[in-house]
């Protein structure tokens, strides 16, 4: 029989082995202490449904936990997991555990309105925040699902008169789907929509269009122009696509031009933080002042983030939501771009092919000139506002790099594995060997890498500094910074040898032995590149800003930024608190950017970290080259491995 004694003792052991954290075990004893004789099973429950969030899951899946614990917990088979199985329940049926669940008095059942805090919504067990998060997120989407907005008979004509330079000539011919087209019809027409794609597939210059569309019909109809806000989740994403916004919207009609905005705020931004505070000054209750919002990089938002900014959104505004499905999933709770996605598939035998109903297909055809075969799913769902752009502008047909993310991206280690010796002028594998990240930062390659390779390293950027400012401070730091981010290295782990912290370490190391950095042991230093971990509104930096510190002409060290605008930003070291050395990063961290030479490097063991999505994100950071630091095996297991985190959104609309 299982006690309250006895679970202490489990969660005790699971805490200290590092299998759980002291915060979920103090949720436990919240709970112990506050709701008096609660079952040790409902303790179990509440304890797993905290470590899950912890690890990115909304929901606690209790049926698969009791099927398989360590697997659903992520827990490594090592031979020093204790074994959960032992314990009574998950010895005895599903049921009997999900029958003290729902006799709690600290778990509450859907409306959810009695203000326990555990949520038990069928075999999905929540924390009650993430419940109404989800809860909030779901119905606004389920809103927006019905709505049909007006659109111009002519839809077709202005089409082609906007997008015809986008579209190549089997395209303009109508022998092949032209994608943006079929997604700035389908955004024209819907008040929620999400247009997906991998790299290079024309989403920022396909939104901005449908902007000028959009305002386009308003000015012709007398109408007052729209008013239309730009965000991302990150300072980083913001910075990236107000610079892609800009050089977009300069190609767009003089007479829409001026009426479609160039700044690009983060979300937090955007709904107006209020000091110490989780809340923002946009909510239900005070709207943000808006007809349409468009967000990129929204692979990259929370479950809590996304629920706030559905929130503050009036009812009559539009959605649109851009960035790729098939990225990485954001670092807190959620994974609410995928689950809004979940049913697109895409099917590359088919270039027409698109997953959703009939009628929306023949709508489609007729407004966009184009062939849409549709799957045949039930009109009005979720996949009716989805568009995933197919033609990557950035890899074509033959390039390695995207090759072998398409190989990634669709499971199929064996098929990558065959396209590493196909390119070896742009992509290699290389085995895991001493000091060879080290050699890759110094040189562009190691003694393992293919015969003839020629890529870019940190060495570029090192020089250039070395050469002084020649008068020009500001053009010598633009030039530091554009030859520093021509490389970079990628890693799965933060922590440990194979982590960030320990491939900086090394990697400084190596280049004040060549010389090419000072000597010494200070934390501040000409040429140290540093990351911005935290937004900083007063000096004007966002979480994921890099700047380099430089000897200015005064003799002072100023850590240099560039700025979407073109110019330089100086800072003095002393006012960066909250930043860290920049010759590695994560892989989450590198999500917006691209690099003309990315090395991954994947750990030596195999980790439930290392997914598909991680290896598929990191692979098209690259634009020219990419190393890949790994063992066949790691590769292997990785891209077999999916990312899945467990919550009821996509179930929940349908």
């Amino acid at each position: 029989m299982l006690t309250p004694d006895s679970l202490f003792a489990v969660l005790d052991t699971l805490v200290g082995t590092r299998h759980l954290r002291p915060l979920d075990r103090a949720l436990a004893r919240f709970l112990a202490g506050h709701v008096p004789d609660t079952p040790p099973a409902v303790l179990l429950a509440a304890v797993l449904a905290s470590h899950q969030l912890g690890r990115g899951h909304p929901a606690l899946d209790l049926a698969a936990v009791h099927a398989d614990p360590a697997a659903t917990l992520g827990w490594a088979d090592d031979g020093d997991t204790p074994d959960l199985t032992a314990l009574p329940v998950f010895a005895g049926p599903l049921s009997g555990w999900l029958a003290q669940l729902e006799s709690a008095a600290c778990i509450d059942r859907p409306p959810a309105d009695s203000g326990a805090p555990l949520v038990l919504a069928g075999h999905n067990l929540y924390l009650r925040r993430y419940w109404q998060c989800e809860e909030t997120v779901a119905e606004a989407i389920r809103t927006r699902l019905p709505q049909r907005l007006a659109v111009p008979d002519d839809l077709s004509v202005r089409l082609d008169r906007l997008l015809a330079d986008m579209r190549d000539a089997d395209e303009a011919a109508r022998r092949q789907t032209h994608w943006q087209s079929v997604a700035v019809a389908l955004a024209a027409r819907l008040g929620f929509c999400i247009i997906s794609g991998g790299p290079g597939t024309g989403k920022t210059t396909t939104v901005v269009r449908l902007l000028g569309l959009l305002q386009g019909l308003a000015l012709d109809t007398g109408r007052t122009p729209l008013a239309i806000r730009l965000a991302a989740p990150t300072g980083k994403a913001a910075a990236r696509l107000q610079d892609s916004i800009r050089q977009a919207v300069a190609r767009l009609d003089p007479a829409v031009r001026g009426h479609v905005p160039a700044e690009v705020s983060t979300l937090h931004r955007l709904l107006g933080p209020l000091p110490d505070s989780r809340h923002f000054r946009h909510h239900a209750g005070q709207p943000l002042p808006l007809d349409v919002l468009v967000i990129d990089e929204a692979s990259m938002i929370d479950l809590e983030m996304m629920a706030a900014v559905l929130s503050a959104l009036p009812a009559h505004a539009r959605l649109i939501l851009l960035g790729d499905k098939d990225q990485l999933a954001s670092v807190e709770a959620g994974a609410v771009l995928g689950s809004l996605c979940a049913g697109s598939r895409v099917d590359a035998q088919d270039p027409a092919q698109w997953a959703g109903s009939h009628e929306m297909a023949a709508w489609l055809g007729a407004a966009s000139g184009y062939a849409v075969k549709a799957d045949g799913l039930p009109a009005g769902a979720l996949t009716d506002h989805v568009v995933v752009l197919k033609k990557s502008h950035r890899f074509g047909d033959d390039s390695g790099i995207g090759e072998l993310a398409r190989a990634v991206n669709e499971g199929d280690a064996s098929r990558a594995a065959a396209v590493w010796p196909r390119h070896a002028d742009s992509i290699a594998r290389l085995e895991p060997a001493s000091r060879c990240i080290e050699q890759l930062a110094l040189q562009g390659r190691s003694s393992s890498s293919p015969a003839g390779w020629q890529a870019a390293s940190y060495r570029a950027y090192l020089e250039i500094m070395a050469a002084g400012d020649q008068g020009d401070p500001d053009g010598w730091a633009r030039q530091v910074l554009e030859a520093f981010n021509r490389f970079r290295v990628l890693c799965a782990l933060r922590q440990g040898e194979e982590g960030v912290s320990g491939v900086n370490a090394a990697v400084e190391a190596s280049l004040r032995t060549a010389g090419l950095l000072p000597a010494g042991r200070s934390e501040w230093y000409a040429g140290r590149p540093v990351m911005v971990l935290k937004n900083d509104y007063g000096l004007g930096l966002m979480n994921g800003d890099t700047g380099i510190a430089l000897p200015m002409p005064d003799a002072t060290l100023r850590v240099c930024f560039a700025l979407p605008d073109g110019r330089v930003r100086q800072v003095l070291p002393s006012r960066l608190t909250d930043v860290e050395s920049a010759f590695a990063m994560t892989v989450h961290k590198s999500q917006g950017s691209e690099f003309s030479h990315t090395v991954l490097l994947l750990p030596q063991h195999d980790s439930p970290i290392l997914t598909r999505e991680l290896v598929y994100t990191g692979i098209t950071r690259a634009r020219d080259r990419l190393t890949l630091v790994g063992s066949a095996d790691i590769f292997r297991r990785a891209v077999s491995r999916r990312t899945v985190r467990h919550s009821g959104l996509a179930q929940r609309l349908g």
